[in-house]
């Protein structure tokens, strides 16, 4: 179906696809890191469990609703002309693509975060662009100011969301229309000019980017990387969301490290340090890091410096 169109993706109720698999599925914990913030104009989440979200797939945009019904079932259902691409993509936007069969910790305290949460499984869009510009907006700055600058830009440039929704929301703008955001919007949406240029590159850029969701781990980060203004810890955070990457370590963030050194050995430690610690859990760096997050066995003291909340408008 990818590349194609189907008239009853304009239908009141679209098209739906039943997935399944032999193994637990948790629909939140598989694509809850697609969401950027509270206010996130391409994602919802509503009382009935149920998933709603926006994306901009190759044959266009699309809304899709996901629905855990039962431990191994998941109902998704899709409304606009990306719909037929999409729902071929679901069982990897759930990570059934995901293998985890070769993670074995040492350390009791993951062991015991595995233990818990087997089923996590690690979703991939194969939306590079699309994981790349929110990674750019978040460089550097606190994440409730690059939430807003996301929100503003998305709800601003990126056109309504097709289909029914349970609130208003917009689709990921094309790579023409990034291109095309004037400097005074970015600066509006607190965005500074070094990150607004990296966008504008990345979208120049986009065709060869959206390659890299075919390459293996090592090629991607190197196209990532190419583009001037983008990093490890962006191309990492790029890979964990567009090609599920199981080993994408954030070197870099402003709290891992941290994270990391006071949750496994009740210390600090620093970027470099970590990356010695963790290596010997790869290929499966980033899948320990969700597990230690999401079991809620991460933690660190409340003491130090924070992120500053800084304010780029003035420029």
């Amino acid at each position: 179906m990818t590349g194609t169109t189907d008239p009853r993706a304009a239908a009141p109720d679209g098209i739906a696809r039943h997935v399944t698999s032999q193994q637990r599925m948790d629909v939140r914990m598989s694509v809850s890191p697609l969401r950027r913030g509270r206010g996130d104009p391409t994602y919802e989440s509503t009382a009935d469990g149920a998933v709603w979200r926006t994306s901009r797939m190759s044959s266009g945009p699309v809304t899709y609703r996901l629905m855990q019904t039962s431990r191994t079932s998941v109902q998704a259902r899709a409304w606009g002309p990306g719909a037929p691409e999409l729902l071929d993509a679901v069982p990897a936007l759930l990570g059934l693509d995901d293998d985890a069969s070769t993670f074995a910790p040492e350390h009791p305290i993951l062991q015991e975060a595995h233990r818990q949460l087997p089923h996590l499984r690690l979703g991939r869009t194969g939306l590079v662009l699309e994981a790349l510009i929110p990674a750019i907006i978040e460089q550097r700055v606190h994440g409730i100011s690059a939430f807003g600058s996301w929100r503003y830009l998305v709800s601003k440039f990126g056109e309504k969301a097709p289909g029914p929704t349970p609130k208003p929301m917009f689709v990921f703008p094309t790579p023409d229309v990034w291109r095309r955001i004037p400097s005074w919007e970015y600066h509006r949406a607190n965005v500074d000019p070094a990150r607004s240029k990296t966008i504008v590159r990345a979208a120049q850029a986009a065709g060869r980017l959206e390659e890299a969701s075919t390459m293996t781990s090592e090629d991607a980060a190197r196209r990532l990387r190419a583009i001037p203004g983008v990093g490890v810890w962006t191309a990492a955070e790029t890979a964990q969301r567009a090609l599920g990457d199981p080993d994408a370590l954030s070197v870099g963030d402003y709290h891992l490290a941290a994270v990391v050194g006071w949750s496994l050995l009740g210390r600090p430690i620093d970027d470099a340090e970590m990356v010695e610690y963790l290596q010997p859990l790869a290929p499966h760096r980033h899948r320990a890091i969700r597990l230690l997050y999401l079991s809620g066995k991460a933690t660190k003291p409340k003491f130090g410096p924070r992120t500053a909340l800084v304010d780029h408008t003035w420029h």
